[in-house]
């Protein structure tokens, strides 16, 4: 199954934001205050922002064909992107459900589903698909029912198995992670997958984010906002790539910053999995290059000031010690109190 349209470059040239004023309002820029604090931060999903990235659960955009010609190139270089362990079939068939029904409801124009009974009807009219199948029978599909699907959503998703009072890493599509790979992470636990990140733990963040997702009920999904810095529009910051971006972050400068470093901001979403009890999170992946951003001067501000005030550890996660400097050099002159 081959979904690519046109050839794609890794970094493309229709991902860039457009400088209207509206594009740049809806990022979802992830600081309400002028300093960055571990938290859990989760907040009910079934609230709705017209016109927002909070509009509806699965967020379609302007790169919508870009981003899935992306995932299919990525995967044809790399097939480990894509995992399902065995007794993640019945959450995968969840998954489709899910999506299928919530992009044709939310976005009728470029996707429709029919029914009648286990007979489904599947139709995405922005990629050229027509897919009469039997939900169950994953051999009336071209591929499997979660990869099926993913190929034609924006954003990473994992599916988590529920046992033992703890969730598992054991199915996903995951082609444009920021600093981890499905590969590796596939059947580690919550706690596990989380250790690389630094004070969390000693907070306690992740034994309430963990107590917190696992009560979570049908159709009452939540979602938070995570952040990191990524050098050019690159989706793909995967450690299977390292060797094709990680030199990026020695060529920023106090004067090309503003181009080079993107504010790198991931919607995650969890929702329970009606039949199989597991638990989708997917991580939708929003970018906007700095010279962009600072056309919003409070947004420019709190920045610089989150940026400036991030503890070491903190910021050595985030890849960004080597170039923070030039980086607060560049973003000081966008705040009066520099």
């Amino acid at each position: 199954m081959t979904l690519i349209l046109k050839p794609v470059e890794t970094y493309r040239d229709d991902f860039t934001f457009s400088n209207s004023a509206h594009a740049i309002a809806r990022f979802p820029f992830p600081f309400p205050e002028d300093q960055y604090r571990y938290s859990v931060n989760i907040e009910p999903a079934t609230s709705r922002d017209p016109g927002s990235v909070f509009e509806h659960w699965f967020d379609i955009d302007e790169h919508y064909r870009s981003e899935m010609a992306e995932r299919a190139r990525v995967l044809e270089q790399d097939p480990r992107r894509y995992l399902v362990m065995p007794h993640m079939q019945t959450a995968s068939w969840d998954a489709l459900q899910m999506f299928m029904e919530h992009l044709s409801n939310d976005y009728p124009a470029l996707f429709s589903l029919t029914r009648a009974g286990d007979q489904w009807h599947w139709r995405n009219h922005v990629l050229g698909i027509d897919q009469h199948f039997t939900f169950g029978d994953p051999g009336t599909l071209p591929c499997e029912p979660l990869e099926f699907i993913t190929r034609q959503v924006q954003g990473d998703i994992a599916l988590l198995d529920q046992r033992d009072n703890d969730l598992f890493m054991d199915a996903g599509m995951v082609t444009s992670p920021a600093d981890w790979s499905l590969a590796f992470d596939a059947g580690m636990s919550f706690k596990q997958w989380h250790t690389p990140v630094p004070m969390a733990h000693e907070l306690g963040v992740f034994d309430r984010a963990l107590k917190y997702l696992l009560n979570i009920q049908v159709d009452k999904p939540v979602r938070r906002l995570n952040w990191t810095l990524t050098i050019n529009p690159r989706m793909d910051t995967s450690p299977e790539t390292f060797h094709e971006w990680g030199h990026d972050r020695s060529t920023v400068t106090a004067e090309n910053a503003g181009a080079l470093v993107h504010l790198r901001v991931e919607l995650q979403f969890m929702a329970r999995l009606p039949r199989s009890n597991g638990l989708m999170f997917s991580i939708r992946t929003y970018l906007i290059s700095l010279n962009e951003l600072v056309t919003n001067p409070v947004w420019a501000t709190r920045l610089h000031r989150v940026l400036r005030d991030l503890p070491d550890p903190i910021a050595d996660y985030k890849g960004m010690t080597r170039y923070r400097q030039p980086l607060l050099a560049w973003l000081s002159q966008f705040d009066p109190h520099a």
